[in-house]
Formats: structure tokens, C-alpha cells, sequence
């Protein structure tokens, strides 16, 4: 028995150690972190399964089989470890949105700027550390349209004794916003390219997955909270769709914001709220009605003209504890689909937490003009080819260039040096300016064309930045989510019609501070940040098609003085092209 004992000991000791050594090796190529905080270990299977929705079934892409993917629960400061191994026959990249990535440009995730894909068979471990961030972000596929099913939620809570900044919710639920195709998303992207024309509407919008009881076969395909009457409860709004901005709103129930972007802002109650893709936002309500069913709603924001798009609504429950179980749901009344000015409002109403010192002296001041454009058609085929208006192709650009992405990933060349990827001759400003809203050229495909390139901009470490985006009236005016990836940024500004300096009215003393800003249709909005995370990083439209078609750039970042400014050498498993 003693050699058994010795033996199991010994046994337990070897295994501790080869624990912390894996750990430590694993750290080794880290970022500068806090120190102490804990290491939170994930393993991701990127697989297909089998699922029936409205009368359907198909195979979707999934994380370990779950949709919507499973939730990442973390504290700020935390370090996380993602494994993530591609049992599926698509490539794969994940992309942590919101999280800042601070000295860890190689994990963000965008293919083909930071990375290249995860091919089938092949894995890459994602390590970065929350540095002071909390709040509700979400993490997502970043290649081709596999964000469709290939998403889910990264709660981050505050360090353990530190509150929320207002009375702690009954409970929390987090909502995730989505859009379902029949189709398969992949085949449809390639499609919807290569025909030159605007992608089909989803079948669906969903609620947690779950489409609602408006859509065929879906009756019991529904997403439910039960409430106890008096209480408040946490949503964790979050908008993983593709091409569709929605309103949300919970019959007879007002919504107190409480953070956007994940980041506190000050309570602002309104009856609905508007989320792009890439936004998510926290609020509060309170279950204060007549005991019942109330209907939480999901329904479009569709502020271009001429566009098709899904237009029924997606329901969920909000079930008070005693209500009958099958009672008929109360419905609220969402806006209309082209309602700007509750958009307008609910923007009007985010105002950060706190005051902040905002620098008044700006380094770079950048204008970019954000929108559509139709090329020529140059196919032989042009009934297949060639589906945009007046027989053109469509596009989106900023600054009228294309982003065209390169066979290997910006990231990777810009730090190995390699020419010919990239140029970093993005423009500064328009290459033209004219009345970008009621002037726009729209003789298509005549003038509407853009530039194709992968044309990046080039900051020093530690500028100072002011960027106006332009909306423009190119084929349409339209509210476009912009993304910066590695940042947040203050939401200084935001008006209708043309940016002018004369004119425009900043809030430099409470400004939101976001990561995913809606660009008003026909209008501007200006952003501050300070540019001191190095690497390349993607800013872009967060609808997939205007993605698609080219409506980005991407941002370099270059190195400071010193390590805790310098981004470390790419990790060893980082994907080959």
C-alpha cells in the first residue's frame, strides 16, 4: 500500500506539472496583462449539425453543435485561452468583437486581415486578456456569411466587489438578435457576388435562434422568459444579424439603457430601442403590468431605398409567473420600417456614465465617405453577372475605394514585410467633394463607379484621431454600422445631411464611447480615439453584403517605444493561407 500511495503521489505531482508547464508555455507569447488574474481555458469545435426551422431542415455551421454558441462568462482583467479546431468542411476565423485586444492584434480574428482562415481539419488557439473592459460583447465567425449561425455571447463582469452603477437586476437574460436563411449562407454569398445584384431577404429574424410564432412552422419555435410580477430584470441585447438593422421593443414594458457597446452609460428610458449588427446594448425593465404574456418583438429598420428585406416581425415571451401558459400575447407596436427619427432619439439619449477629459488637440483628421456604387458590367454573361441597377455590378467603398481582400492576411505582410498585399494609400479625405447627400452621382453605372484596392491607413503610435464619416447618396442613402476593430471610440458627433465644420455641434464632455457607431442615413457622425494599440486593424460596414461589396479599410497601427508599445511576434499556430 505504501508504494500505491508513493505512486499515486507522484502520479498527482507529474500531473500539476505538466499542467503549469502547458499553462506557462501558453503564456509565453502573451501580451503584457494584469498580474495574478485568472486563466479561463475554452474549447471551441467548429461543426455541422442538422436543424428544422420554418417547415425546413438543413446543416448549419455551429460551435459544439450549440445555436446560438455557447456563452463565454469572464471578469475583467481575465485572461482567455480559445481553442478552436475546425471539424467543419468551411474555413473559419473568430472574431471577439468589442474586445480590444490589447498587444494581441494576431487573435482578433478578421480573415485576411489579421489571419488567415482556419482550414478544415486544421485549429488556432485565440489568447488575449480583458484589460479593463466589462460589459456585454459577443464573439462571431469573421469569413464568408458563416456569422449567420456561427455566434454567441461574452458576458465580462466587473472585478469581483465592484457593483453595477445602478440596483442589481432580479435576474439577467441575454437576447441575441439574428437573421435565418434557408439557403445555405455560404453558397448564397458566393452567389449573391457573383451575380452582381443585392442578396435575397432572410427567411427569418430570430430571437435566440428561435423565429416566433409568425412564421410557419414555428408555433413552438419561440424564445420565453418567465417574470415574477415587480421585479427588474438585466436584457443583454445583442445584434448578431447579417444585412438587417432591427427595432426591439416588449409590449407595454418601457426599457431603461443603462450601457451601450459595453460600457455604462446614463439611464435613458424610451419605449424601443434600434441595434445594427454589431451593436449590443444593456437595459432594464420591470415587470410592473397586469399579470400576462407580453410579446418581446424584433422587426426591421430598413432606411435605404429600393432594397428588399424581411419584413414580419420575430416574437418572444415575456411570461409572467401566474398568466395562463397558452394565453394570447400582448403585441407592441414597433415603428415603422423606415422610422429615422426614433433612430434619431435613441441616439440623442446615449450619454456616457461619467464625464470625460477629451483632448482638444487632434493629430489626424480623417473624412471618409461611406456608401453604394454600381460598376460597369465587364461579363461576358451579363444576365448572370450583372443583376445591379441599369445592369451594373454592385459595390460599396469608402472614400469611393473598394477594399479588396489579399491573398494573405494584411497583418502578416505588413509585419514579415512582404510586398505586394497592401498599399498604405488609403485617402485621407474624399478624392472629391460635392453634395455627398443631394448630389451624389447617380447616373449608373455611368458614375458610380469605385476604386478597387487594398488601400490602408498609417498611424503613428499614440495620434490622436478625429474621423467624420459621410454618409452619401450613391444609389441610396442608407444608416450604415461602422466597426472599428481594437478600439472604442467617443461618439463626439452626429447630424443629417453634410458634415460642416462650421456648423456642427460636438459633445466633448459626456459622449458615448463606442465600438460599432450607425452612420445616420443621409447624414454624418464623428469619432475621437487615440491611436495607441498596435497592429492592423479592420474598420468596416458591419452589414455582411456592404462587406461583401467592399465598404472598408483597414488601420495601421504602427509600433511605440518599448514592449509595452511594441506587438509581440505572431504566434506559432498562426493558420497558413
Amino acid at each position: 500500500m505504501t508504494n500505491f500511495a508513493t505512486s499515486l503521489v507522484l502520479l498527482l505531482w507529474f500531473s500539476l506539472l505538466s499542467v503549469y508547464v502547458s499553462n506557462t508555455q501558453a503564456m509565453a507569447q502573451w501580451p503584457v496583462g494584469p498580474v495574478g488574474r485568472p486563466t479561463k481555458f475554452f474549447d471551441f469545435k467548429v461543426q455541422t449539425k442538422r436543424v428544422s426551422k420554418l417547415c425546413n431542415s438543413k446543416d448549419i455551421v455551429t460551435i459544439n453543435g450549440m445555436f446560438p454558441g455557447p456563452v463565454v462568462y469572464a471578469q475583467e482583467g481575465d485572461a482567455l485561452v480559445v481553442k478552436v479546431t475546425n471539424e467543419s468542411p468551411f474555413n473559419m476565423t473568430i472574431h471577439w468583437h468589442g474586445v480590444r485586444q490589447i498587444l494581441s492584434c494576431w487573435f482578433d480574428g478578421p480573415s485576411y486581415i489579421t489571419q488567415c482562415p482556419i482550414q478544415s481539419g486544421q485549429s488556432f488557439t485565440y489568447k488575449f486578456t480583458l484589460v479593463k473592459q466589462k460589459g456585454t460583447l459577443f464573439w462571431h465567425a469573421h469569413v464568408s456569411w458563416l456569422r449567420a449561425t456561427v455566434y454567441g455571447a461574452l458576458i465580462v463582469y466587473p472585478r469581483t466587489g465592484v457593483p453595477y452603477p445602478f440596483k442589481y437586476p432580479f435576474q439577467e437574460h441575454i437576447i441575441i438578435l439574428g437573421e435565418y436563411w434557408l439557403k445555405d449562407v455560404v453558397q448564397l454569398d458566393r452567389a449573391t457576388i457573383a451575380s452582381g445584384g443585392s442578396p435575397p431577404p432572410a427567411d427569418a429574424f430570430t430571437i435566440n435562434g428561435h423565429p416566433g410564432p409568425n412564421y410557419n412552422c414555428s408555433n413552438n419555435d419561440v424564445y420565453m422568459i418567465n417574470v415574477t410580477p415587480g421585479k427588474t430584470y438585466l436584457l443583454r441585447l445583442i445584434h448578431a444579424g447579417l444585412n438587417t438593422e432591427n427595432f426591439f421593443a416588449i409590449a407595454n414594458h418601457k426599457l431603461t439603457i443603462v450601457e451601450a457597446d459595453a460600457e455604462y452609460t446614463k439611464p435613458f428610458t424610451t419605449d424601443r430601442v434600434m441595434l445594427g449588427p454589431g451593436q449590443t446594448m444593456n437595459v432594464l425593465v420591470t415587470a410592473d403590468q397586469p399579470t400576462g404574456r407580453y410579446s418581446m418583438a424584433m422587426g426591421p429598420y430598413m432606411s435605404a431605398k429600393g432594397v428588399r428585406f424581411q419584413n414580419i416581425s420575430s416574437i418572444a415571451y415575456f411570461q409572467y409567473t401566474g398568466s395562463v401558459f397558452n394565453s394570447l400575447s400582448v403585441t407592441p407596436n414597433l415603428p415603422s420600417f423606415n422610422d429615422n427619427l426614433v433612430v434619431q432619439t435613441i441616439m440623442d439619449g446615449l450619454k456616457s456614465l461619467n464625464n470625460v477629459n477629451l483632448s482638444k488637440q487632434i493629430d489626424a483628421n480623417l473624412f471618409a465617405t461611406v456608401g453604394l456604387n454600381v460598376q460597369k458590367c465587364h461579363s461576358k454573361k451579363p444576365k448572370q453577372n450583372c443583376q445591379g441597377p441599369n445592369n451594373g455590378v454592385m459595390g460599396a467603398s469608402m472614400n469611393n475605394i473598394s477594399f479588396v481582400k489579399p491573398k494573405i492576411s494584411v497583418l502578416e505582410a505588413y509585419y514579415k514585410k512582404i510586398n505586394g498585399s497592401f498599399t498604405e494609400d488609403f485617402p485621407e479625405v474624399p478624392l472629391q467633394f460635392y453634395d455627398f447627400v443631394n448630389g451624389a452621382p447617380n447616373n449608373i453605372p455611368n458614375n458610380t463607379q469605385s476604386l478597387n484596392g487594398t488601400r490602408t491607413i498609417v498611424l503613428e503610435y499614440g495620434t490622436r484621431v478625429q474621423l467624420i464619416f459621410q454618409d452619401t447618396g450613391t444609389v441610396s442613402t442608407e444608416n450604415h454600422p461602422i466597426h472599428l476593430h481594437g478600439y472604442s471610440f467617443y461618439v463626439v458627433g452626429y447630424g443629417n445631411g453634410n458634415y460642416d465644420e462650421q456648423t456642427a455641434k460636438f459633445n466633448l464632455v459626456d459622449p458615448p464611447y463606442m465600438n460599432t457607431i450607425g452612420v445616420p442615413v443621409g447624414g454624418w457622425a464623428a469619432i475621437r480615439f487615440v491611436a495607441d494599440n498596435p497592429g492592423v486593424w479592420f474598420m468596416h460596414c458591419h452589414l455582411d453584403i456592404h462587406q461583401s461589396w467592399g465598404l472598408g479599410t483597414a488601420i495601421i497601427v504602427k509600433n511605440g517605444k518599448g514592449d509595452p508599445q511594441t506587438l509581440p511576434h505572431p504566434p506559432a499556430d498562426l493558420p497558413r493561407c
